[in-house]
């Protein structure tokens, strides 16, 4: 179904104002994962299902619980990455967090605008 003329502004608008945060700009430039990182996620998680498995058939729940863990914990050192230290930690970071700030209050106050719109006109 295409969008309504209203909903194609609001989309529009809302890509506009994601290109302008630079907190969102800072985490796509940061790039994909290493592939190392993925491999060995990838390899832990279907090692820890293989225990899981293991631990279903010998009816051991301990067992079964150290499998989903590992699965969990694998697939968790794949996708968060350690960060590197940002320069919010010298005497800088006080002024970029003021920047941060006022981008935020104006835009969430639009979105709240436009669904009491919404309600008003019973879209939502």
């Amino acid at each position: 179904m295409p969008l309504s003329e209203y909903e194609q502004r609001v989309l529009d608008q809302l890509e506009r104002d994601l290109g302008t945060d630079p907190k969102l700009g800072r985490t796509m430039a940061r790039g994909s994962h290493q592939r190392g990182r993925i491999v060995g996620g990838a390899l832990g998680v279907l090692i820890g299902l293989g225990v899981v498995l293991i631990g279903v058939v010998a009816q051991n729940v301990a067992v079964g619980i150290a499998g989903f863990a590992l699965m969990l914990a694998a697939a968790m050192w794949a996708i968060f990455t350690p960060r590197k230290h940002s320069p919010k930690a010298s005497g800088g970071g006080a002024s970029q967090g003021g920047k941060k700030q006022a981008p935020r209050e104006p835009f969430m106050r639009r979105v709240e605008e436009r669904l009491a719109r919404r309600r008003e006109k019973g879209d939502l």
